[in-house]
């Protein structure tokens, strides 16, 4: 236990180590910035704001930035493999606000179906590499994800702008959800990092 003293009080709280500190804080980061940044394509599509390029490529700097924090514990080959499938999960969702913008139905729905398969080969392999990573839970949480940004981005097609912000708290909360849980399995898939 470690013990905090602060001018209300002593609190005695679990210790934890420097190196699951940073691996919770890093996690956090990576979705966070995965979430703004995709927040951020979502309106440069939508309004045609002349950062949009530059918008993109800080979004699909996450892929590599997500791959790279599982190297350490899985090494370089899953790191790889991971940052390819959340390139794919960025580009498709980039794609899906393009056809909704054009109001091509075929289209969207096609890709939609592509975001969602691409959603299920996330949660799959993240539970093929660690044992703690429920394949079920995990899909949920991923349709979760894109059934919040889905709604958020029709709130920005509608001008409906305090909804959509409000959308986005709870995008925002849900991707903090996802990167906590995704720390506490590698946490108990490698205890060592606790000490």
């Amino acid at each position: 236990m470690c013990i905090y003293v602060y001018p209300t009080g002593v609190y005695y709280t679990p210790c934890v180590s420097r190196a699951e500190h940073e691996l919770r804080n890093t996690m956090r980061l990576l979705w966070e910035q995965h979430v703004h940044w995709t927040r951020a394509a979502i309106n440069g599509i939508l309004t045609d704001s002349p950062d949009l390029d530059a918008v993109l490529v800080r979004l699909l700097r996450n892929a590599p930035d997500m791959g790279d924090s599982l190297k350490p514990f899985y090494g370089e080959q899953v790191g790889e493999q991971y940052s390819a499938l959340i390139k794919d999960h960025l580009t498709i969702a980039a794609e899906l606000v393009t056809a909704a913008k054009e109001g091509d139905t075929q289209s969207f729905e096609a890709i939609d179906k592509r975001w969602y398969a691409n959603a299920d080969e996330i949660a799959a392999f993240l539970s093929s590499i660690n044992p703690y990573i429920s394949q079920q839970v995990m899909t949920e949480m991923m349709h979760e994800h894109l059934d919040l940004f889905k709604e958020e981005a029709v709130f920005i097609l509608q001008k409906d702008y305090e909804s959509a912000i409000n959308k986005f708290d709870e995008v925002e909360m849900q991707a903090l959800h996802m990167a906590d849980d995704i720390s506490k399995a590698i946490i108990q898939q490698f205890p060592q990092i606790q000490h």
